[in-house]
């Protein structure tokens, strides 16, 4: 691996790495931050997946989660959105489609099956090269925001106990069936529909295999509430199949980081209380 970058933060270290990505076929920068107790030996991780147009620093600089993660002891991983530098035809043309937006699938159509395998590089591939290098437990929890989200859920749903812990914000929770999930996974996964429901989240509720706790936040000014979230499916799907979910709808919050800003304390308490931190909560880092 290769440093890009590294700064001091709340006694821990903000870094970014590159890395040679053998699920991609590419080369692939992660953020991540230490906090100062992995000075002392492993601490638990918590994987944030970002949304469309976003990359590995996103969250970094715009969610201000620094300073609980040193008071807790967790240390956060961000990867990248989709592959870079791969430049396939059409790869760049629209944000909702190609760089930016990998939508943590593992995609079966040519070109993008030899590079857009996100969802392999985020369950398997960045965890081992994590772990292999940082001083992180094999205790994890993971989130993420709009397409993020929509990951997060799906990569928790597929792995029933592998996850001490999922949250999101503003996820794109039914995929399948709106305008930014159809023009992915059409492109990504073929015109058979029904492969696509193993990335969806409503659909994974459904099918029954997990019954992992969801902790979702949504804000009620977001643009993209009724084209293309729809929070409501999330709910109605969970009721009928009896799968814990806690939907928190929040007045005047949009889709931006300053509603993740706003809550990310709390999200971040959540996953301590899973990952058996919640004792570290109100000591100093």
């Amino acid at each position: 691996m290769e440093l890009v970058a590294r700064q001091r933060s709340f006694g821990g270290w903000q870094s970014r790495y590159k890395h040679r990505s053998e699920v991609l076929n590419c080369d692939m920068i992660f953020a991540i931050y230490l906090p100062p107790q992995a000075e002392k030996g492993p601490v638990p991780v918590l994987w944030w997946l970002s949304g469309l147009t976003c990359n590995d620093e996103n969250f970094v600089t715009k969610a201000g989660a620094q300073r609980l993660a040193a008071r807790l002891g967790m240390a956060i991983v961000c990867p990248d959105t989709s592959p870079r530098g791969t430049d396939l035809p059409g790869e760049h043309e629209s944000y909702d489609f190609g760089s930016g937006a990998g939508f943590y699938v593992n995609a079966t159509e040519a070109p993008w099956a030899s590079h857009y395998r996100m969802y392999d590089y985020v369950v398997s591939e960045l965890p081992a090269l994590v772990r292999e290098h940082f001083p992180v437990s094999e205790r994890e929890a993971i989130s993420g925001h709009s397409m993020g989200g929509h990951g997060a859920l799906v990569c928790a749903l597929k792995n029933p106990g592998r996850y001490d812990s999922v949250s999101a914000f503003a996820p794109i929770v039914n995929p399948a069936d709106c305008d930014w999930g159809i023009k992915a996974f059409t492109g990504y996964l073929g015109e058979d529909r029904s492969a696509w429901l193993a990335w969806d989240t409503c659909a994974l509720v459904a099918e029954g295999k997990s019954r992992q706790p969801l902790l979702v936040d949504q804000g009620l000014a977001d643009n993209f509430l009724d084209s293309q979230l729809h929070p409501e499916r999330l709910e109605k799907v969970c009721a009928e199949h009896d799968h814990p979910l806690q939907l928190r709808r929040h007045e005047h919050y949009d889709h931006s980081y300053f509603f993740i800003a706003s809550l990310i304390d709390d999200h971040l308490r959540y996953h301590a209380r899973h990952l058996g931190l919640a004792g570290e909560a109100q000591q100093p880092a």
